[in-house]
């Protein structure tokens, strides 16, 4: 098997090249290397695994050009497309450069996979990496406060495929303009796409900052006895997928390609795996650290759910894929490895 990974430096790209690498796959990294920190996770794939199978390319989504020369030259099986602005703080400060990134280099990736489509005799696969913010602040759904939580009054299951999209913010318009443009590229030029609407991944080799990342964040900071501000009253609730268990749902659409294809799936921790982001995590945080660990409070953010919590029923029923990585299972996870690598963080 062939991989092409835009952003392949970075977290989710990381991991699931080393996935790869393990079963020996060939595996094209194609990254700008403009987040901070991704020289470090660039450098421990090439520490163990070599360069027999893993190639890099410094690159940019936004140079059509340069990438689509990278798919023809790699012909990948699979593209897994992974770059992207990720920041709702970030894209409402420079809205021009989000969708470049995101919107335009998107529609890069699906014409550079087009163009190896006809070129080649068997066109590669594209998986985007979407995410709940395609979905807006869902004002319409009655959401119930609890003593350390918010949860959906009607939705015991979570928020399926069937939500209303509601782009809110110029990050959730320009991802969601590739959200829809992925899956179009399946119906007008019969690419075999797939979507996932990812919710709160986390996992080792996260540099979350307070932008993006949210959960490594916390654990961090919490680690390295750094100030957190919680934005809000702390009671919001995501679903927390565990980055390993991501990597199965993307193994599970490859497995099942010619079902998933042209298929939209949220993919998330589910209802089993729920935090509230200060209330409940908090106390976990503590109980790993052996300390109190002091917050600050700041105004809630523009757009910001009270809950999210994603129904993974048609990815079960689709590729039968469900999480298999508790929260704090999870949790416990990356707290030991920043406490392993603190040096990483300086």
């Amino acid at each position: 098997m062939r991989y092409f990974i835009t952003g392949g430096a970075g977290f989710i790209g990381c991991n699931l090249s080393a996935r790869k690498l393990a079963a020996g796959d060939d595996v094209t990294l194609f990254d700008n290397l403009s987040r901070p920190r991704t020289e470090h996770n660039l450098e421990w794939l090439r520490e163990q695994f070599g360069d027999a199978h893993l190639s890099f390319i410094k690159g940019d989504i936004r140079d059509y050009e340069t990438l689509r020369t990278a798919v023809e030259q790699s012909r990948p099986d699979v593209i897994v497309h992974l770059a992207s602005q990720v920041a709702v703080t970030t894209s409402v400060k420079n809205p021009r450069e989000d969708f470049e990134i995101n919107a335009l280099g998107t529609f890069n990736v699906l014409e550079a996979a087009r163009a190896a489509a006809r070129a080649a005799e068997k066109p590669p696969a594209v998986f985007y990496a979407s995410t709940n913010k395609v979905y807006g602040g869902m004002e319409d759904v009655a959401v119930v406060q609890e003593a350390t939580r918010y949860r959906y009054r009607d939705l015991a299951q979570g928020v399926s495929e069937h939500q209303p999209l509601d782009f809110h913010s110029p990050y959730g318009c320009s991802k969601g303009a590739g959200d829809q443009y992925v899956r179009d590229y399946a119906r007008i030029y019969g690419l075999r796409t797939v979507v996932f609407r990812q919710s709160c991944i986390y996992g080792e080799r996260q540099f979350g900052v307070e932008d993006q990342g949210w959960v490594a964040h916390f654990v961090i900071a919490a680690a390295l006895g750094r100030p957190i501000t919680i934005y809000g009253d702390g009671k919001q609730v995501r679903d927390l997928l565990y980055v390993q268990d991501l990597i199965d749902a993307y193994d599970a659409a490859w497995e099942h390609i010619e079902h998933a294809s042209g298929q939209v799936f949220n993919i998330g921790g589910g209802p089993a795996n729920t935090l509230s982001i200060w209330a409940e995590f908090g106390p976990l945080l503590e109980s790993l650290a052996g300390r109190p660990i002091p917050v600050r409070y700041g105004a809630w953010r523009p757009g910001d759910q009270p809950v999210f919590v994603s129904d993974n029923s048609k990815a079960k029923a689709l590729l039968g894929w469900e999480p298999r990585t508790s929260v704090h299972q999870g949790i416990e996870r990356l707290w030991r490895w920043v406490t392993a690598h603190p040096a990483l963080f300086n």
